[in-house]
């Protein structure tokens, strides 16, 4: 069985080496003109040819590489510049006391502008046409400020805000358009916040608030409170008038001031009271402490000295209706 087995290998070994034969002549065959093909034009080559090629390229290569070395000068040295520049325009910003927002801002668009200038200086060296690029710009730029109408006048407001300074972060305003007031606690580009005494936090477009009247409360460290109260006519005024300065003047968180002290009056004459009007100064912090104590005190006061203060009274009656009859 050995001998069989060791022939029928030796048969298929052969057959397979002459299969091989024949598919690498046929493979030879299919090749070989391209083959020839590729001598033919390889011989036809003339190296002058291709020198002369090379010998008219080197002009443009060298003056490409003029023009990128230039570039690449430029702009080392108008990064150097701007970089100099934005310290300068910081310290001076610094000093001025800006606003960090604002700052920041005014810091970006300078940056943005020196990088677009050197943008196109390098352009125009390399041969491009830099009035080209602009009118691109200028046009994407005026469909960005179409479609950002409104955002652009909160910009606007906002920059306005940070310029004048009609209010810092930590002042208490009252606006008087939307009747909204509270605690300034972000000046932002595009809107304020504000934190309301209810502890709500409130944003308010800076274009709205730019246009609007503004009460600024904190701007002095002083406040004056405003009292009035009525008491009736058949009160006695005079002692009315006495114990509402009493009740101003010993306040422990009111100021006596040389043109700061407290005062009582007669606001005027009511329909059914007189009304009293007093005056006290007193720190902005302590405003409404010293305000709700003496309102307070002020009842507690006229109640124990007998001076009335009267009130809206309602009188209803009903037709038909006496005492003790029936219907």
């Amino acid at each position: 069985m050995t001998p069989i087995f060791s022939q029928m290998i030796l048969s298929q070994a052969e057959t397979q080496v002459e299969s091989a034969a024949e598919t690498a002549a046929e493979i030879l065959q299919e090749t070989l003109p391209v083959a020839q093909e590729v001598a033919e034009d390889i011989s036809n080559l003339k190296p002058n040819a291709i020198l002369e090629t090379l010998k008219n390229m080197i002009p443009g290569l060298m003056s490409l590489g003029y023009r990128l070395l230039v570039v690449a000068f430029i702009i080392i040295i108008g990064m150097r510049i701007i970089s100099s520049v934005k310290k300068m325009f910081s310290r001076s910003f610094e000093r001025m006391e800006m606003e960090i927002s604002l700052r920041k801002f005014l810091m970006s668009v300078l940056s943005v502008a020196m990088y677009l200038l050197l943008a196109l200086i390098a352009a125009d060296k390399l041969g491009f046409n830099p009035a080209s690029l602009i009118a691109v710009v200028g046009s994407a730029g005026v469909a960005v400020a179409l479609s950002l109408q409104e955002s652009l006048s909160n910009f606007a407001g906002g920059i306005i805000i940070m310029v004048m300074k009609p209010f810092r972060v930590g002042d208490y305003i009252v606006t008087t358009t939307t009747g909204i007031e509270g605690t300034v606690k972000i000046i932002g580009l595009i809107y304020t916040s504000l934190l309301t005494p209810d502890n709500r936090m409130v944003v308010i477009p800076n274009g709205g608030l730019a246009n609007s009247s503004i009460t600024n409360v904190t701007a002095e460290d002083k406040r004056r409170i405003e009292i009035q109260v009525g008491i009736s006519y058949e009160s006695d005024l005079r002692r009315a008038k006495e114990l509402l300065l009493q009740i101003l003047d010993t306040h422990p968180m009111a100021l006596h001031e040389e043109d700061r002290m407290p005062q009582v009056f007669v606001w005027e004459l009511g329909s059914n009271s007189v009304v009293l009007g007093g005056r006290v100064w007193t720190k902005m912090e302590d405003y409404w402490t010293v305000k709700f104590e003496i309102t307070e005190q002020i009842k507690l006061t006229f109640d124990r000295e007998g001076i009335e203060i009267p009130y809206q009274r309602v009188d209803i009656k009903v037709a038909g209706l006496e005492t003790g009859e029936k219907k």
